[in-house]
């Protein structure tokens, strides 16, 4: 066993960074910020505990929006305000709305400038399709490669701008002091070296938490919450936590690949749910739809037909692609069929594929203003998933890419400005010696709890406690257990080998998954209400009473905020419901 004086005695003197600004997170919305510093000649570091080339980005499919009028002329940013204001529910923000409206085209527009390839139509018009939702066609797409096709390009233009990128540093800590953020404090997860990074401003991209439940469209060490933690440790608020976006087909095999999405292009091609009795279900839920109804209504119909017992063993429900033509599974769902070979050696086009609701997207996240995504914490800005106030109770498709556009580049703007114009910087030692601390705790091994375990236990318990239909009773058993997760949490033993320091990091990603379910299930407990994503058993109807965000802190709980009104611009446009049949349109 490694004492406090064997381990950190050996590790490596710590490394000390300066930087103006410090970009955390390397996927696209990191990138897109520290491109805009870099343009402008401000001396940015982005950092990140992941590959850059494999950033969350890559994993976005569908596309990217912007009311470009290419294929629809009578599109507008209005209409796309509208429309994004809907789907929230009437929940989102409505001056983060426009701002990511009236900017979507600049942002496709830098895209373009710097080589991306998007589909375009034979007269040389980028290519624009329907996404479930949206009343014109306004979601760009480059195959169903688009976020990984985004990753590319920013990957490229911070090249050619020498933007330093470091993906194997872990933040532990922002450093804060008097409400100002003043760097950050992390490790090197391949050697375990301390890193103390001074920094002026401090933008945060670290993505969201629905890692902590345990069907999860995202990869192990992704989305565990870090931004919740970093951020309101430092002083700054959690906004609609609890509202999550369960996509309806995630796998459930192998375990360790559980919720891994099988797209929603293969219900767009024809794919039929059914239960384990063989029976086609979305007659019941949407019988004009069926299968291509809305994301929250396909999730819910699934786990409504597995909690009542008509799901298979495993606790799912089937998709099936196996009456299509083989060729055009081939054609239209290749990475589909590449997939379920590679993970389960299952052949889709003879056999149908078992599926459940999976947590894919956090709708909530550190609180921003519309003007700049600041935090409340002077030089503290939080962008892409990590930040909140945009998508509301459910995210309009195609949004998520061109949001991280557009914030990222004002974000980066604004903290141009910023650290122009300071003049004085504190740097509280005592903040450092705090955060030095921590690692250095951990680090002494001597506690008996393993950091994986409690990780699936939390993961576990929030599945079965505030998954896609929660209630009173399940969320306040959900409280007990996590205490006795929390208390369980602070007698880790952290055991770096030669393989490197892995199992710190899970011990922090642990930590911030503890914070972040906390305020999913606090802020879930108030919300007595049914709205979009947010389902509620005892609380069925939707409360107009409930219309804003619930904000939480660690320490003051949880609070009320109503949402504003929104502006006459698209106000009534918003107001009026849209056409919700599915002829010509993608699922969302």
């Amino acid at each position: 066993m490694h004492t406090l004086a064997s381990t950190t005695d050996t590790l490596p003197q710590e490394r000390r960074l300066a930087t103006s600004v410090l970009v955390i997170g390397t996927g696209g919305a990191g990138l897109r910020a520290a491109i805009e510093l870099a343009e402008r000649g401000v001396p940015v570091l982005a950092v990140g505990k992941r590959r850059q080339h494999d950033a969350h980005t890559t994993l976005a499919a569908g596309g990217i929006n912007a009311a470009l009028g290419t294929m629809d002329p009578e599109d507008s940013w209005q209409q796309h305000a509208a429309d994004t204001l809907r789907e929230s529910y009437f929940l989102a923000d409505p001056a983060i709305v426009e701002v990511v409206a009236r900017n979507a085209a600049r942002g496709i527009a830098e895209l373009e400038r710097w080589g991306m390839p998007f589909a375009r139509e034979t007269d040389g018009r980028i290519s624009q399709r329907f996404f479930g939702a949206h009343r014109y066609r306004r979601t760009c797409y480059a195959g169903d490669y688009t976020g990984l096709e985004i990753q590319r390009t920013l990957l490229r233009r911070a090249r050619e701008l020498d933007v330093p990128v470091v993906d194997t540093v872990y933040i532990t800590r922002l450093l804060a002091s008097d409400g100002r953020v003043f760097g950050a404090y992390g490790f090197d997860v391949v050697d375990g070296t301390p890193v103390l990074i001074h920094a002026d401003a401090v933008i945060l991209a670290a993505g969201g938490h629905t890692r902590i439940w345990r069907n999860t469209s995202s990869r192990r060490d992704e989305n565990t919450g870090d931004a919740f933690r970093l951020a309101a440790l430092a002083g700054a608020r959690i906004r609609d936590a609890e509202l999550v976006q369960f996509h309806p087909s995630g796998i459930l095999e192998p375990a360790d690949a559980a919720g891994t999405l099988v797209s929603e292009a293969a219900r767009g091609e024809g794919g039929i749910l059914r239960n384990a009795l063989g029976e086609r279900y979305m007659a019941k839920y949407d019988p004009e739809r069926m299968e291509l109804s809305t994301r929250d209504r396909v999730a819910l119909a699934g786990y409504t037909e597995i909690v009542e017992g008509r799901g298979t063993t495993n606790g799912g429900v089937y998709l099936d692609v196996s009456h299509l033509p083989r060729e055009v599974i081939f054609e239209k769902l290749p990475r589909v069929y590449r997939t379920l070979i590679d993970l389960q050696m299952l052949d889709i086009t003879e056999q149908p594929i078992e599926i459940a609701p999976t947590a894919h997207y956090s709708m909530g996240g550190v609180w921003v203003d519309a003007e700049r995504h600041g935090t409340g914490v002077d030089g503290l800005y939080a962008i892409g998933e990590a930040s909140s106030g945009l998508h509301g109770a459910n995210r309009l498709g195609g949004n998520s890419l061109i949001e991280l556009l557009v914030y990222g580049r004002i974000a980066g703007g604004d903290a141009a400005d910023y650290v122009s114009g300071l003049t004085a910087v504190r740097r509280a030692p005592e903040a450092v010696a705090e955060a030095r601390w921590e690692m250095r705790d951990l680090l002494s091994g001597g506690g008996s709890e393993t950091p994986r375990l409690l990780q699936r236990e939390l993961r576990d318990l929030m599945t079965a406690h505030a998954g896609v239909v929660r209630s009173e009773d399940g969320l306040c058993a959900g409280l007990a257990g996590l205490e006795a997760i929390e208390e369980r949490a602070g007698h880790l033993g952290v055991h770096p080998d030669i393989a490197g320091f892995d199992d710190l990091a899970h011990a922090f990603d642990l930590s911030a998954s503890l914070l972040a379910a906390r305020a999913t299930l606090e802020c879930a407990l108030e919300r007595r209400e049914t709205r979009g994503c947010h389902n509620r058993s005892d609380y069925p109807e939707q409360d107009e009473r409930l219309r804003g965000s619930f904000v939480w802190t660690p320490s003051g709980g949880v609070s009320f905020e109503p949402a504003p009104a929104a502006p006459e611009s698209f106000r009534a446009l918003a107001e009026d419901p849209i056409d919700v049949s599915v002829a010509g349109t993608l699922v969302e």
